[in-house]
């Protein structure tokens, strides 16, 4: 018998497993994964930005491990010659109205003890000169990209050699409960489902949501830092915005479509109609009831299919680009997005489920990359070692 079973071989359940060898080396592990390999989901999907914190207030978990988890990734990376891109980020305002939301996040930042900096007009054009805001602009020093895929085939490889036990095209199944003494579901865009037969997630159901990025492929570099807008602060999407990869490369994005069925990348790929029929319910309802704006996003997210509309967002960040240079489509990624299905409210922070014999990892949405070691280490704290 597995001191412990985790389902899902993304970031958090390889972190999880990280966390529980340092702490007990002698622990019997094992991991299971649907897919062949790591990374077929949000995990290996991911925009590769290591996030600094300032979005998050003060009192969240997000806050706290975004803040960690940028530091703890850093160091990683650079202990074990991983790539890093420090491309830090600029946050811009379209008019008078943004600015209050921006020095929020300010404001946030300082309280979460963000190395953050309001810098004015003038200044951001003297630092980056095609930068466009109005009047003021949030300067985040820390933020960097990584390459996710990287990331976790180093995990991966560090849990092998502490003999870990990690099983690909294995999907969890119910007579697996009895296989450990503890069951740990990271199952992603199916937590809920694993959750539900221990009894747990009874108020909660993932909602996917589509983000798809578009490349710039000419070899001008226009920008040399990420541009993000001013966010609605009511729900976790943060617009479309230019992220400088790893690799130097330029894309925008993601979008926040809704998605039809829990793995709706692409065409008719992976439908399951009984997810299909479960979602589009929950989606029409959230339509009817303009639950947290749902209406106006989902108009708003489903003109960005146009790809010169989508263009135009991120066009607006800049004074000069070329437009014809976005001509790339990247892979598109799911968000696992909790819903409380009472109040029909999005969930917007960390939740986590759990007693003796099982612990659910239900909401690990964006920035959950960033935010995963220190996440890992709450968890084991919290619901693995302290049941």
């Amino acid at each position: 018998m597995y001191d412990y079973l985790i389902i899902g071989a993304g970031i958090i359940g390889l972190s999880i497993a990280r966390e529980l060898k340092q702490i007990d080396s002698d622990a019997n592990i094992l991991i299971i994964e649907k897919e062949p390999d790591i990374g077929y989901h949000s995990s290996g999907r991911n925009s590769g930005v290591l996030h600094a914190g300032f979005y998050y207030t003060s009192s969240s978990l997000k806050a706290k491990f975004t803040k960690e988890g940028n530091k703890a990734l850093t160091i990683y990376c650079e202990e074990n010659n991983l790539k890093i891109n420090k491309a830090q980020k600029i946050v811009v305002a379209k008019d008078e109205s943004e600015l209050e939301t921006l020095k929020e996040l300010y404001e946030r930042g300082i309280k979460n003890g963000v190395e953050v900096e309001l810098i004015d007009k003038s200044e951001l054009s003297k630092r980056f000169k095609n930068i466009k805001t109005y009047k003021l602009a949030l300067y985040s020093p820390t933020t960097s990209t990584v390459n996710p895929k990287e990331i976790l085939s180093h995990i991966k490889e560090e849990l092998l050699k502490n003999k870990v036990e990690i099983r690909f095209n294995t999907s969890y199944s119910n007579d697996m409960k009895n296989d450990a003494k503890m069951v740990i579901n990271c199952a992603g865009l199916y937590a809920d489902k694993v959750a539900k037969e221990f009894g747990f997630s009874k108020d909660y159901k993932i909602l996917p949501f589509k983000g798809i990025y578009l490349k710039y492929t000419k070899p001008d570099h226009f920008i040399n830092t990420n541009i993000y807008p001013v966010p609605n602060l009511k729900n976790p999407f943060l617009g479309v915005h230019y992220t400088i990869t790893v690799d130097n490369e330029i894309k925008i994005g993601p979008t926040a479509i809704p998605a039809f069925w829990r793995e709706n990348y692409q065409g008719l790929n992976n439908f399951k109609l009984n997810e299909f029929l479960d979602i589009i319910f929950t989606e029409a309802k959230l339509f009817l009831l303009n639950s947290f704006g749902f209406r106006n996003l989902a108009f708003s997210e489903m003109k960005k299919y146009n790809k010169n509309y989508f263009v135009s967002l991120a066009k607006s960040m800049v004074y000069k680009v070329d437009k014809d240079g976005f001509n790339k489509w990247s892979k598109p990624g799911i968000r696992a997005q909790l819903i409380n299905t009472k109040t029909n409210e999005l969930l917007q922070d960390f939740v986590v489920e759990g007693d003796a014999k099982s612990v659910h990892v239900l909401n690990a949405v964006s920035p959950a990359f960033t935010s995963s070691f220190p996440f890992a280490k709450w968890v084991v704290e919290n619901y693995i070692l302290g049941k």
